[in-house]
């Protein structure tokens, strides 16, 4: 997706780091996870790398595949109305009551499709953290992807959003009335955002490329952490008129926490598991062993 939490594609395209590998490698581009999720009913795919909970999805759906690196973590922000900000800071959660009672309507979050990280990270704070109901107490609209959840933001059509980078820096740097009020590494550090999801094809049957594969997500990694100004002229490229300023801005975001470790994220991608397994999201609540295969980023 061209969205940050995929930096390692971007890198690996752009600096050739999928010529290392002894197979020719294409990809193909959705604009959300649950686009994916649709996408890979035929498993065509051996590596996808989009969001941990339409990973899980996929996973529940029954086509062989497992988790085998993380991409970030904590990379979602909550993302408000300066209005709204300003009744946030006085009365806490207690301020989309009183949004409420000023407006005669409940504060509209717009975000990801139901089913996606940003929308599950969304209800799992509003419900575990704040102790108000999603359903109940705000209306949550799932918009598209990053490129729609923007257009709304700046067109102010919603009053707040969840999101991962470049939208929140895109927001700011356009002077739109928006700041963020919460940050995942906050209330949920850890917080596995997307992931490298490998199909069984490839993690057990042909092992030495998965492993070469992970190689040079790590070699990527590793650059976006230490040459953030190359990876964001990479992102750039990728994602349709993001600015190469605005690309270096996002990646001074805490939420740009790039990782290609799955331990990383392992404990929190159980809290997700559990959340979406609550929500109706999964038919089962997948168990760490059931989502991960760390064995192929261990043997690195």
């Amino acid at each position: 997706m061209p969205i940050y939490p995929d930096m390692q594609y971007f890198v690996m395209e752009e600096e050739g780091y999928f010529d290392e590998l002894s197979v020719p490698v294409t990809g193909e581009q959705f604009p959300d996870g649950p686009s994916i999720v649709q996408a890979s009913a035929k498993g065509n795919f051996d590596v996808m790398m989009f969001g941990v909970v339409p990973a899980m999805i996929i996973m529940d759906k029954g086509i062989p595949s497992k988790i085998t690196a993380a991409n970030i973590e904590n990379a979602m922000k909550v993302l408000a109305s300066d209005e709204f900000a300003a009744l946030w800071d006085e009365h806490g959660k207690d301020a989309f009551a009183k949004f409420e009672e000023q407006h005669g309507r409940k504060f509209t979050f717009g975000t990801f499709p139901p089913g996606s990280v940003p929308d599950i990270l969304l209800r799992y704070w509003i419900d575990q953290e704040l102790g108000l109901d999603p359903e109940k107490d705000v209306n949550i609209t799932g918009l598209g992807g990053a490129s729609a959840v923007q257009q709304a933001l700046l067109a102010g059509e919603v009053d707040g959003t969840s999101i991962m980078e470049p939208v929140p820096t895109i927001v700011e740097q356009e002077d739109a009335p928006f700041q963020s009020i919460a940050w995942a590494g906050d209330f949920m550090p850890g917080q596995p955002a997307a992931v490298t999801l490998m199909h069984d094809r490839l993690r057990e049957d042909n092992t030495e490329i998965a492993v070469e594969f992970l190689r040079q997500h790590r070699k990527a990694t590793d650059l976006a952490v230490n040459e953030p100004e190359t990876a964001a002229g990479h992102a750039a490229s990728f994602i349709d008129s993001l600015e190469e300023s605005t690309a270096q801005a996002a990646m001074d975001s805490r939420a740009s926490a790039f990782v290609s470790d799955p331990h990383a994220i392992e404990e929190h991608a159980v809290t997700f598991s559990e959340y979406a397994n609550r929500l109706g999201k999964t038919d089962q609540n997948l168990s760490k062993s059931a989502m991960f295969d760390f064995e192929v980023y261990d043997s690195l």
